[in-house]
């Protein structure tokens, strides 16, 4: 029995300092609100083959790794968001010009379900106060992986099973 609670708190206190330590960016103010319907499942994504274009962008994304968080920048190595720096990674590896904040950027993208989702597609999430706004997104590199902006830590690869992604996730989506 004492075992069981002693578990439990220790689980609770590692859910915590994960969602503290990996908070993402909340770079779409006044942003869209998210349906109510039930939110896809992060686990069932199987990426599969990598085309061309796929490699590009992961290419260029991961040449942002270690970029510092700065809020309303898309700068390379220099400073970004979440949502700038998957507008110039886009923008360099496909020509593609997405919108400048997250919510914007899902409202372009063809929602996706899990099965669906391929290396390159966008990860959504609603990181702020309102659960069912969107407020941050990063770039799938594999089934599990994907490239973001983190406030804290500044442009990382995150799991996206983590409780504290899984919890906050919203849906995958591919511009086109």
């Amino acid at each position: 029995m004492c075992s069981r609670i002693i578990r439990n708190v220790i689980s609770a206190m590692f859910c915590l300092i994960v969602a503290v330590g990996t908070t993402g960016c909340h770079s779409s103010k006044g942003n869209k609100k998210v349906s109510s319907k039930k939110k896809a499942q992060v686990e069932s994504v199987h990426v599969g083959k990598i085309s061309g274009r796929q490699e590009k962008i992961v290419k260029e994304a991961k040449s942002w790794l270690g970029t510092p968080y700065r809020y309303g920048a898309c700068e390379k190595g220099e400073g970004s968001d979440c949502s700038g720096m998957v507008l110039k990674v886009y923008e360099k590896a496909t020509g593609i010009k997405l919108p400048r904040n997250s919510a914007k950027q899902a409202e372009f993208c063809r929602e996706l379900k899990g099965k669906e989702v391929k290396v390159g597609d966008l990860a959504f999430f609603a990181t702020g106060k309102d659960p069912k706004k969107i407020s941050h997104v990063g770039i799938m590199i594999n089934d599990k992986e994907f490239i973001h902006a983190s406030t804290r830590k500044g442009v990382v690869i995150s799991d996206i099973t983590t409780p504290y992604y899984e919890r906050t996730f919203i849906m995958f989506g591919r511009p086109e």
